[in-house]
Protein backbone atom coordinates (compact mmCIF):
# COMPACT_ATOMS: atom_id res chain seq x y z
CA UNK A 1 0.00 0.00 0.00
CA UNK A 2 1.46 3.28 -0.72
CA UNK A 3 2.09 6.03 1.92
CA UNK A 4 -1.24 7.65 3.39
CA UNK A 5 -2.30 10.37 1.45
CA UNK A 6 -3.05 13.24 4.02
CA UNK A 7 -4.53 15.47 1.06
CA UNK A 8 -6.80 12.62 0.57
CA UNK A 9 -7.38 11.86 4.62
CA UNK A 10 -8.44 15.61 5.08
CA UNK A 11 -11.23 15.88 2.26
CA UNK A 12 -12.82 11.94 4.11
CA UNK A 13 -12.91 13.74 7.22
CA UNK A 14 -14.53 17.06 5.85
CA UNK A 15 -16.86 14.80 4.41
CA UNK A 16 -17.69 12.62 6.92
CA UNK A 17 -18.04 15.86 9.34
CA UNK A 18 -20.38 17.69 6.96
CA UNK A 19 -22.33 14.85 6.29
CA UNK A 20 -22.26 15.57 2.26
CA UNK A 21 -19.73 16.24 -0.09
CA UNK A 22 -21.77 19.67 -1.67
CA UNK A 23 -21.32 21.21 2.02
CA UNK A 24 -17.54 20.15 2.07
CA UNK A 25 -16.90 21.53 -1.21
CA UNK A 26 -17.99 24.86 0.27
CA UNK A 27 -16.15 24.76 3.00
CA UNK A 28 -13.28 23.70 1.54
CA UNK A 29 -13.69 25.66 -1.62
CA UNK A 30 -13.29 22.70 -4.52
CA UNK A 31 -16.04 21.93 -6.62
CA UNK A 32 -17.65 18.64 -5.49
CA UNK A 33 -16.27 16.99 -8.29
CA UNK A 34 -13.18 17.29 -7.71
CA UNK A 35 -13.91 16.10 -3.96
CA UNK A 36 -15.63 13.25 -5.13
CA UNK A 37 -12.23 12.18 -7.22
CA UNK A 38 -10.57 12.40 -4.75
CA UNK A 39 -12.39 9.99 -2.30
CA UNK A 40 -12.77 7.58 -5.05
CA UNK A 41 -8.84 7.62 -5.60
CA UNK A 42 -8.80 7.28 -1.72
CA UNK A 43 -10.86 4.41 -1.51
CA UNK A 44 -9.13 2.80 -4.41
CA UNK A 45 -5.81 2.66 -2.55
CA UNK A 46 -7.11 1.93 0.79
CA UNK A 47 -8.91 -1.17 -1.18
CA UNK A 48 -12.60 -0.75 0.60
CA UNK A 49 -15.62 1.81 0.82
CA UNK A 50 -15.86 3.96 3.16
CA UNK A 51 -19.27 5.46 1.94
CA UNK A 52 -22.49 3.84 1.12
CA UNK A 53 -25.70 5.89 -0.71
CA UNK A 54 -28.60 6.41 1.26
CA UNK A 55 -31.26 7.98 -0.58
CA UNK A 56 -29.45 11.14 -1.42
CA UNK A 57 -27.29 11.46 1.48
CA UNK A 58 -24.07 9.61 2.26
CA UNK A 59 -23.53 7.38 4.96
CA UNK A 60 -20.26 6.22 6.54
CA UNK A 61 -19.56 2.22 5.99
CA UNK A 62 -18.23 0.38 9.33
CA UNK A 63 -14.54 0.89 8.01
CA UNK A 64 -15.23 4.69 7.64
CA UNK A 65 -16.30 4.79 11.34
CA UNK A 66 -12.84 3.56 12.21
CA UNK A 67 -11.08 5.65 10.16
CA UNK A 68 -12.76 8.82 10.90
CA UNK A 69 -11.95 8.13 15.18
CA UNK A 70 -8.46 8.02 13.58
CA UNK A 71 -8.62 11.25 11.44
CA UNK A 72 -10.10 13.28 14.57
CA UNK A 73 -7.18 12.15 16.38
CA UNK A 74 -4.66 13.55 13.65
CA UNK A 75 -6.51 16.57 12.80
CA UNK A 76 -6.78 17.83 16.60
CA UNK A 77 -3.59 16.79 17.37
CA UNK A 78 -2.31 18.75 14.16
CA UNK A 79 -4.35 21.86 15.77
CA UNK A 80 -2.17 21.53 18.63
CA UNK A 81 0.79 21.22 16.89
CA UNK A 82 -0.04 24.94 15.21
CA UNK A 83 -1.17 26.27 18.24
CA UNK A 84 2.03 25.52 19.76
CA UNK A 85 3.82 26.59 16.95
CA UNK A 86 2.06 29.92 17.12
CA UNK A 87 2.57 30.49 21.03
CA UNK A 88 5.80 30.16 22.31
CA UNK A 89 4.25 29.94 26.01
CA UNK A 90 2.39 26.90 25.08
CA UNK A 91 5.25 25.06 23.65
CA UNK A 92 7.21 25.31 26.94
CA UNK A 93 4.37 23.49 29.14
CA UNK A 94 3.35 19.80 28.79
CA UNK A 95 0.08 18.64 27.97
CA UNK A 96 -1.53 16.32 30.69
CA UNK A 97 -4.93 15.01 29.64
CA UNK A 98 -7.08 13.41 33.01
CA UNK A 99 -10.67 11.73 32.64
CA UNK A 100 -13.15 11.81 35.39
CA UNK A 101 -15.28 9.83 36.11
CA UNK A 102 -18.93 11.73 36.58
CA UNK A 103 -19.45 10.02 39.74
CA UNK A 104 -16.43 10.91 41.59
CA UNK A 105 -17.11 14.18 43.29
CA UNK A 106 -15.63 17.58 42.15
CA UNK A 107 -13.90 18.93 44.38
CA UNK A 108 -12.11 15.56 45.37
CA UNK A 109 -11.35 15.30 41.49
CA UNK A 110 -9.98 19.15 41.99
CA UNK A 111 -7.83 18.69 44.92
CA UNK A 112 -6.22 15.57 43.79
CA UNK A 113 -5.24 17.33 40.16
CA UNK A 114 -4.45 20.55 41.41
CA UNK A 115 -1.13 20.41 42.68
CA UNK A 116 0.49 18.93 39.71
CA UNK A 117 -0.39 22.63 38.62
CA UNK A 118 2.58 24.18 41.05
CA UNK A 119 5.13 21.86 39.93
CA UNK A 120 8.39 22.81 38.69
CA UNK A 121 7.62 22.54 35.07
CA UNK A 122 4.50 23.62 33.81
CA UNK A 123 1.76 21.96 32.52
CA UNK A 124 -1.38 22.37 29.70
CA UNK A 125 -4.05 20.50 32.19
CA UNK A 126 -6.58 19.05 30.11
CA UNK A 127 -9.91 17.56 31.98
CA UNK A 128 -12.49 15.28 30.29
CA UNK A 129 -15.33 14.12 32.36
CA UNK A 130 -17.42 11.20 31.13
CA UNK A 131 -18.95 7.73 32.03
CA UNK A 132 -15.86 5.72 33.16
CA UNK A 133 -15.93 2.97 30.47
CA UNK A 134 -15.89 5.81 27.80
CA UNK A 135 -12.98 7.42 29.48
CA UNK A 136 -11.32 3.81 29.55
CA UNK A 137 -11.79 3.51 25.90
CA UNK A 138 -9.77 7.38 25.36
CA UNK A 139 -7.17 5.87 28.00
CA UNK A 140 -6.44 2.75 25.82
CA UNK A 141 -5.33 4.95 22.47
CA UNK A 142 -3.43 7.38 24.84
CA UNK A 143 -6.09 9.99 24.65
CA UNK A 144 -5.61 10.65 28.13
CA UNK A 145 -2.72 9.86 30.63
CA UNK A 146 -5.01 8.71 33.41
CA UNK A 147 -8.63 8.55 34.62
CA UNK A 148 -9.57 9.14 37.84
CA UNK A 149 -12.52 7.40 39.37
CA UNK A 150 -14.68 5.66 42.31
CA UNK A 151 -13.89 2.01 41.42
CA UNK A 152 -10.84 -0.43 40.39
CA UNK A 153 -11.29 -0.93 36.33
CA UNK A 154 -14.11 -2.96 35.38
CA UNK A 155 -12.79 -7.05 34.41
CA UNK A 156 -14.81 -7.02 31.64
CA UNK A 157 -13.46 -4.62 29.18
CA UNK A 158 -10.41 -5.17 26.80
CA UNK A 159 -8.41 -2.45 27.81
CA UNK A 160 -4.99 -2.90 28.97
CA UNK A 161 -5.03 -0.70 32.56
CA UNK A 162 -3.36 -0.50 35.80
CA UNK A 163 -5.28 0.41 39.04
CA UNK A 164 -3.29 2.54 41.80
CA UNK A 165 -5.59 2.92 44.91
CA UNK A 166 -5.41 7.15 46.04
CA UNK A 167 -7.32 6.40 49.13
CA UNK A 168 -10.32 6.53 50.94
CA UNK A 169 -12.72 8.70 53.35
CA UNK A 170 -15.97 7.99 55.38
CA UNK A 171 -19.14 9.71 53.99
CA UNK A 172 -21.11 12.15 55.57
CA UNK A 173 -24.69 12.93 55.67
CA UNK A 174 -26.13 16.76 54.52
CA UNK A 175 -28.87 18.17 54.93
CA UNK A 176 -30.33 21.99 53.78
CA UNK A 177 -31.20 24.00 57.12
CA UNK A 178 -35.03 23.79 56.15
CA UNK A 179 -34.65 20.25 56.75
CA UNK A 180 -32.24 19.83 59.98
CA UNK A 181 -34.60 22.19 61.55
CA UNK A 182 -37.86 19.97 60.93
CA UNK A 183 -37.56 17.35 63.14
CA UNK A 184 -35.80 16.25 66.56
CA UNK A 185 -34.71 12.78 66.09
CA UNK A 186 -31.26 11.98 66.30
CA UNK A 187 -28.97 10.58 63.72
CA UNK A 188 -29.13 8.25 61.75
CA UNK A 189 -32.56 7.95 63.26
CA UNK A 190 -33.89 11.49 61.38
CA UNK A 191 -33.17 9.69 58.00
CA UNK A 192 -36.08 6.79 58.35
CA UNK A 193 -38.81 8.07 56.23
CA UNK A 194 -37.04 11.33 55.08
CA UNK A 195 -36.27 12.57 51.45
CA UNK A 196 -32.86 11.12 50.07
CA UNK A 197 -30.78 11.40 47.15
CA UNK A 198 -28.99 8.54 46.23
CA UNK A 199 -26.42 8.45 44.06
CA UNK A 200 -26.84 6.27 40.62
CA UNK A 201 -26.28 2.36 40.02
CA UNK A 202 -22.95 3.79 38.61
CA UNK A 203 -21.65 5.11 41.79
CA UNK A 204 -19.71 2.49 43.29
CA UNK A 205 -21.04 4.08 46.78
CA UNK A 206 -24.77 2.98 46.05
CA UNK A 207 -24.95 -0.58 47.21
CA UNK A 208 -21.99 0.28 50.39
CA UNK A 209 -24.79 2.98 51.62
CA UNK A 210 -28.11 0.98 50.48
CA UNK A 211 -26.32 -1.98 53.00
CA UNK A 212 -26.37 -0.01 55.83
CA UNK A 213 -29.69 1.41 55.51
CA UNK A 214 -30.55 -2.00 55.84
CA UNK A 215 -28.32 -2.75 58.73
CA UNK A 216 -29.58 0.38 60.68
CA UNK A 217 -33.31 -0.81 59.66
CA UNK A 218 -33.68 2.74 58.20
CA UNK A 219 -35.98 3.65 55.17
CA UNK A 220 -35.28 6.29 53.79
CA UNK A 221 -37.64 7.82 50.76
CA UNK A 222 -35.80 8.05 47.70
CA UNK A 223 -36.64 10.93 45.70
CA UNK A 224 -34.18 10.76 43.05
CA UNK A 225 -31.14 9.03 41.71
CA UNK A 226 -28.06 10.75 40.22
CA UNK A 227 -24.88 9.62 38.37
CA UNK A 228 -23.31 13.20 38.50
CA UNK A 229 -22.36 14.10 41.95
CA UNK A 230 -22.09 18.31 41.37
CA UNK A 231 -25.94 17.68 39.96
CA UNK A 232 -26.77 15.73 43.62
CA UNK A 233 -25.53 19.09 45.71
CA UNK A 234 -27.17 21.07 43.50
CA UNK A 235 -30.83 19.55 44.60
CA UNK A 236 -29.19 18.96 48.49
CA UNK A 237 -28.58 22.81 48.46
CA UNK A 238 -32.19 23.30 47.42
CA UNK A 239 -33.76 21.11 49.98
CA UNK A 240 -34.86 17.96 48.06
CA UNK A 241 -33.39 15.90 50.46
CA UNK A 242 -30.48 14.68 52.49
CA UNK A 243 -27.46 13.51 50.37
CA UNK A 244 -23.64 11.80 51.21
CA UNK A 245 -20.27 13.05 49.93
CA UNK A 246 -17.28 12.24 51.36
CA UNK A 247 -16.25 13.37 54.81
CA UNK A 248 -12.98 14.42 53.68
CA UNK A 249 -14.37 17.53 51.31
CA UNK A 250 -17.09 18.23 54.38
CA UNK A 251 -15.63 21.62 55.22
CA UNK A 252 -15.78 22.67 51.33
CA UNK A 253 -19.27 21.09 50.68
CA UNK A 254 -20.70 22.87 54.16
CA UNK A 255 -19.63 26.02 53.36
CA UNK A 256 -20.13 26.49 49.39
CA UNK A 257 -23.61 24.41 49.81
CA UNK A 258 -24.27 26.41 52.76
CA UNK A 259 -25.40 22.88 54.45
CA UNK A 260 -25.25 21.02 57.65
CA UNK A 261 -23.28 17.76 58.55
CA UNK A 262 -26.14 15.61 60.24
CA UNK A 263 -24.08 12.49 60.78
CA UNK A 264 -21.10 10.59 59.58
CA UNK A 265 -21.21 6.82 58.38
CA UNK A 266 -17.42 5.73 58.80
CA UNK A 267 -18.31 2.45 57.56
CA UNK A 268 -19.14 3.58 54.00
CA UNK A 269 -16.61 3.99 52.60
CA UNK A 270 -15.77 6.77 49.01
CA UNK A 271 -12.42 4.99 47.53
CA UNK A 272 -10.92 6.66 44.67
CA UNK A 273 -8.42 5.02 42.41
CA UNK A 274 -6.25 6.49 39.56
CA UNK A 275 -6.10 4.60 36.21
CA UNK A 276 -3.00 4.13 33.64
CA UNK A 277 -1.40 2.38 31.65
CA UNK A 278 1.72 1.88 33.67
CA UNK A 279 2.34 -0.43 36.11
CA UNK A 280 4.88 1.29 37.77
CA UNK A 281 4.34 5.22 37.87
CA UNK A 282 7.05 6.91 35.93
CA UNK A 283 4.75 9.58 34.19
CA UNK A 284 6.13 12.56 37.03
CA UNK A 285 2.75 14.41 37.14
CA UNK A 286 0.63 11.15 38.29
CA UNK A 287 3.60 10.13 40.43
CA UNK A 288 2.97 13.42 42.00
CA UNK A 289 -0.91 13.48 42.42
CA UNK A 290 -0.73 9.94 43.87
CA UNK A 291 2.04 11.12 46.40
CA UNK A 292 -0.27 13.95 47.43
CA UNK A 293 -2.88 11.84 47.72
CA UNK A 294 -1.64 9.19 49.84
CA UNK A 295 -0.27 11.36 52.28
CA UNK A 296 -1.92 14.41 52.31
CA UNK A 297 -5.68 14.28 51.33
CA UNK A 298 -6.50 11.00 52.23
CA UNK A 299 -3.72 10.43 54.96
CA UNK A 300 -1.75 7.51 56.11
CA UNK A 301 -4.82 5.10 57.02
CA UNK A 302 -6.56 6.26 54.22
CA UNK A 303 -4.11 4.72 51.89
CA UNK A 304 -2.98 2.00 53.59
CA UNK A 305 -6.18 0.38 54.47
CA UNK A 306 -8.55 -0.38 51.70
CA UNK A 307 -11.58 -2.70 53.50
CA UNK A 308 -14.05 -4.96 51.80
CA UNK A 309 -17.31 -4.07 50.59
Amino acid sequence: MANLNYKHLRYFWMVAKSGSIARASEQLHLTPQSISGQLSEFESVLGVELFRRVGRGLELTETGQRLLGYAEQIFVLGDEMLDAIRDDSLLQSMPFRVGIADSVPKMVAYRLVEPSLGLAEPIRLICREGRLTSLLADLAVHRLDMVIADRPMPDNLNVRGYDHFLGESGASVFGAKSLTGRGKAAFPALLDGAPFLLPGADVALQPRLMRWFESKRLRPRIVGEFDDSALLMAFGQAGAGYFVAPTAIETHIVRQHDVQVVGRIDVVREQIYAITTERKLTHPIIAAICQFAQHGMFGEEGSNNRPGE
